[in-house]
């Protein structure tokens, strides 16, 4: 396959490339290498990349419409993963204007890419943020995400519902996946794994927001993107097409909505970890205990996530199983590699 990624130089696309290319597959990335957190960490990510023959980056904002336009163009992908995003929840309070820019225009720019290239499949990234203040748990595909606490969810939320437009008017098959948690090698330092570790090896505090009671669905980013592969092999099929003469079967559970192409598909561990116990899993690798700082739940936090992931077992066969604290080893590992700790 041609496969087009943006946020190649991010965590997410950084591993799903990576997989990707080790297949056999040719992929062009798309990537602007913000400031949001360390530019040479996203730089070092693309120069592995581009060891790969079948690699070729652009590195161009998502709102720049005509390079992106340009860029897709000379792939001629046959799939298109839209992972590129600002991400971050606390962030958005303190930097609102970047998700609209990013999450709202950038995406529209992607859309209206697919729209003219017609790929046999997009694949969005959302995230489990969308559930927002939704009670009930574990989080299913199918239940409310009417509620989001951040400006981040939002933006995420529109996002499912801007793919859904465009399947539904230009007939572009789209999988949208709400992502849990993700962490592993080579992951973003804003992110609590990254940050528990650097202050437990410098012996700085570390700050345990809601005073650790938190759970998370904890995902390793290797499953995470086996399980996108996977996905790019399962593309919805339009309504008219849903009939047993053309070998279609209703799956239990199926988001497939009734006038487009398009569903949305949790990826999580289908397991919630407390944060306490993840803390003390890199202070057992690590080898030393933490400082902490317990601090209230911060503005836009959630005390818990927890996905329900039957769907992406019915459609793939696979779910994400790796344990949290083989993850975590795997992460230090990389982290005292990479900084020479």
């Amino acid at each position: 396959m041609r496969v087009f990624i943006t946020g190649s130089a991010g965590f997410i696309g950084f591993h799903l490339a990576r997989l990707l290319l080790q297949q056999g597959h040719t992929v062009h990335g798309y990537d602007g290498l913000t400031d949001y957190y360390d530019v040479r960490l996203k730089q070092r990510r693309h120069a592995l990349l581009r060891e790969f023959p079948a690699f070729a980056a652009t590195e161009a904002m998502l709102e720049d419409a005509a390079t992106l336009q340009a860029a897709a163009r000379a792939a001629q992908p046959d799939v298109i993963v839209h992972l590129a995003a600002q991400a971050g929840v606390r962030y958005s309070l303190e930097n609102p204007r970047a998700y609209i820019d990013a999450n709202l225009v950038g995406t529209f720019n992607l859309l209206e890419v697919a729209r003219a290239i017609k790929p046999r499949h997009l694949l969005m990234a959302s995230t489990s943020s969308v559930y927002g203040a939704n009670p009930e748990m574990p989080f299913g595909e199918q239940q409310k995400t009417d509620w989001p606490l951040t400006l981040y969810a939002a933006t995420k939320k529109a996002n499912e519902a801007m793919g859904h437009a465009y399947a539904h008017i230009h007939g572009v098959p789209t999988t949208m996946f709400r992502f849990f948690t993700v962490y592993g090698p080579w992951g973003r330092p804003d992110m609590a794994l990254f940050k528990f570790t650097k202050g437990i090896l410098e012996g700085t505090p570390i700050d345990i927001y809601n005073h650790g009671d938190m759970w998370r669905d904890f995902t390793y980013v290797d499953d995470l993107v086996r399980a996108i592969r996977l996905l790019i092999d399962v593309v919805p099929p339009a309504p008219e097409q849903r009939t047993p003469a053309r070998g279609w079967q209703p799956i239990e559970g199926d988001t497939l909505s009734p006038a487009a192409p398009w569903r949305v598909v949790n990826i999580g561990n289908s397991d919630k970890v407390r944060l306490l116990d993840f803390v003390e899993a890199i202070e057992a690798e690590v080898g030393k205990p933490a400082v902490r700082n317990h601090l209230p739940l911060q503005t836009g936090d959630v005390p818990a996530t927890w996905a329900e992931c039957s769907l992406l077992q019915r459609l793939t066969g696979y779910r994400p199983q790796t344990p949290f604290r083989q993850g975590v080893a795997a992460f230090v590992r990389w982290y005292r590699d990479y900084h020479g700790v």
